[in-house]
């Protein structure tokens, strides 16, 4: 497993980022405390010079991890579910422009807040509109060779995929080899019963992992316990990224970046490989 640090471009709206504005300045940074990779949240791609970010990337030896979408939805409302038309076209061209920006570099698709909210609608409706609209993205996705990940949130922030087991059961609705899960642990400390068996029960639709601690803070300024969290996803096979997205906290946005590191570096040396 390899550690990734979420970063954003200038326009973020998302508070939980422990660097965002700059993104040269929070790739630099990154690569100074020892990650691997990082994350993008990308509120529209066509508004960012590829050229400019793949250069930045080949001279740190930096890979990208996953695009994060969700700036579209905060900044601008757009979303997959909502009741106009007109803007739930405008977001699959966004996020269609996501996947194009994503298979620059290797890297998945995020759906998080942009899948909208079901706002008093029946469950079933709601669930029905994601699932075609997550169906032809994928479709779309698989042709540039790029995956997409959906990401339970709490129910503090959506009313719509809260659990592990929500997101999976439509994942399996759309059916296809190249749409996952992105599990977070600051969403299952809220949402799940046992972490460590829903991890194990849905292994094999985990494609990418967020850490963040009980607080939002970084890993190790809470009271989550990741030592069993990280050894369920060795035993569950998991061998990708481990993305910290938590609040520039304690000290601001490089003391909890550095803080994320070494915890979750820490915990990974301490385990069998």
């Amino acid at each position: 497993m390899k550690l990734a640090l979420v970063i954003s471009t200038s326009d973020a709206a998302f508070d939980a980022l422990a660097f965002k504005g700059d993104l040269e300045n929070g790739v630099r940074m990154a690569k100074e405390i020892g990650y691997d990779a990082v994350e993008i949240a990308v509120r529209d791609p066509k508004t960012v010079n590829v050229t400019d970010i793949r250069k930045l990337l080949d001279e740190l030896n930096m890979s990208v991890s996953a695009i994060g979408t969700g700036q579209g939805y905060l900044a601008e409302g757009l979303n997959m579910v909502d009741e106009s038309d007109e803007i739930q076209n405008k977001t699959m061209q966004r996020l269609r422009d996501h996947v194009d920006f994503a298979s620059e570099f290797g890297a998945m698709v995020i759906i998080g807040f942009i899948r909208g909210t079901a706002k008093g609608r029946s469950r079933k409706e709601v669930e029905d509109i994601f699932v075609k609209n997550l169906t032809n993205l994928a479709d779309y996705a698989a042709g540039k060779n790029v995956k997409i990940v959906v990401e339970p949130l709490n129910r503090y922030e959506t009313d719509f995929i809260n659990t592990l087991s929500e997101a999976e059961r439509i994942i399996e609705r759309v059916g296809a080899g190249n749409v996952g899960i992105l599990a977070d642990t600051f969403h299952m400390n809220i949402e799940e019963v046992d972490i460590c068996e829903e991890l194990m029960r849905i292994k094999d639709k985990l494609y990418h992992f967020h850490v963040a601690d009980s607080n939002r803070w970084a890993p190790g300024a809470g009271h989550l316990d990741f030592k069993p969290i990280i050894e369920t996803l060795r035993k569950a096979g998991y061998k990708d990224y481990i993305a910290v997205e938590c609040l520039p906290l304690p000290g601001g946005a490089r003391e909890s970046a550095e803080l994320a590191f070494r915890t979750m570096k820490d915990l990974l040396s301490e385990l069998p490989s």
